[in-house]
């Protein structure tokens, strides 16, 4: 998976600047609040107007603020707390579904069949997680699948900056991907959990 290869790397990039936030004051949960305000209004301005590239630049800038309010809590006096991970997890369920639904809304105002895929891979991307969660309610490890988060969000937001480009076809090809890589992963959790259950 993309996230576990490059998470050493990135580790030891953010590592220093998460130190320097926790020095002027800022707290990990203030930073994935804040980030995830950035990312709401970003992604309903921008995409709504239809300015695809400068809007995803913007939204990566205010994404990459989950990377910091993790590294911030393992670094920090009190460590990783369990509200913080909890408050983590649910905004990311919200600034993901927001990505979506800010490109999709384009979509149905313009009567674009592209629109249906995008609903697919809303509704399949809060899923995913709630398949998990659900799962390890029954002490069931359900990390499985073939799209982590990072991988869905980038792949969004690279087909999303290169339509803004003009690029044809990128944003259904986008789209259509994290559908149905969204749809196998729903499949492959489901099947795990049907089968921990089904040995317990």
């Amino acid at each position: 998976m993309i996230s576990s290869a490059l998470k050493p790397a990135v580790t030891r990039l953010i590592n220093p600047l998460a130190r320097a936030a926790l020095r002027v004051g800022l707290t990990p949960n203030s930073v994935t609040i804040l980030g995830a305000l950035g990312l709401i209004i970003s992604a309903a301005y921008f995409y709504s107007k239809e300015e695809y590239f400068v809007g995803t630049l913007v939204i990566t800038v205010f994404a990459l603020s989950d990377l910091f309010d993790g590294a911030m809590a393992r670094i920090s006096d009190k460590g990783a707390t369990a509200w913080g991970g909890f408050l983590d997890s649910t905004i990311d369920r919200v600034t993901d579904s927001a990505i979506v639904i800010s490109l999709a809304l384009p979509l149905i105002r313009d009567e674009d069949l592209l629109a249906y895929p995008a609903v697919v891979a809303l509704v399949t991307g809060v899923l995913i997680p709630y398949i998990r969660a659900k799962a390890e309610s029954f002490n069931i490890a359900c990390s499985v699948g073939i799209t982590e988060r990072t991988e869905r969000l980038v792949i969004i937001l690279v087909a999303a900056g290169f339509h803004g480009l003009g690029v044809p076809y990128i944003l259904a090809i986008g789209i259509w991907t994290l559908a149905v890589l969204g749809l196998v992963t729903v499949f492959q959790r489901l099947q795990v959990v049907r089968k921990g259950l089904a040995d317990s």
